[in-house]
């Protein structure tokens, strides 16, 4: 999986579900995004536990036109990210591989990836996408 340095220009808005399931997307389903906490004791290891390492879903949410308008709707921030994504829907056990896999990569760029965890869902190209976001800063230099 290649691991990038992503700039969100501007933020991806969505409408609240009801009742959200990050780990049972279906083809085709739309565009879908899924904010998770990080443990904070897990957030900056180089190998944190798998079982651990994502504390709660804070939410999830349907793609919403950028003009829509309430204070129901959610974002995917615009900023910084370490960003991958694999061509096909990704199961639970290979979704928090993979974001382990983007803070070891961040940690060893000497970047302090945040304590929140994106996962976004859509269709592309004619292809099911899995797409992974986690917001960072740059650590100070000692």
């Amino acid at each position: 999986m290649e691991i990038q340095r992503l700039n969100l220009l501007a933020p991806l808005y969505y409408l609240p579900e009801a009742e959200p399931e990050p780990f049972s997307y279906k083809e085709r389903s739309g565009e879908k995004l899924f904010c998770f906490e990080i443990d904070e004791t897990q957030r900056l290891c180089f190998e944190p536990d798998a079982e651990k390492f994502i504390k709660k879903l804070i939410f999830g949410g349907v793609a919403a036109r950028p003009d829509c308008a309430g204070a129901a709707r959610l974002e995917l921030p615009g900023g910084d990210y370490l960003f991958a994504q694999e061509r096909e829907i990704l199961g639970k056990d290979e979704i928090i591989a993979a974001a382990i896999e983007i803070q070891a990569e961040g940690l060893w760029q000497r970047l302090e990836p945040e304590s929140r965890l994106y996962l976004r869902y859509l269709f592309e190209d004619g292809r099911d996408v899995t797409q992974l976001f986690r917001a960072f800063t740059q650590r100070h230099k000692s």
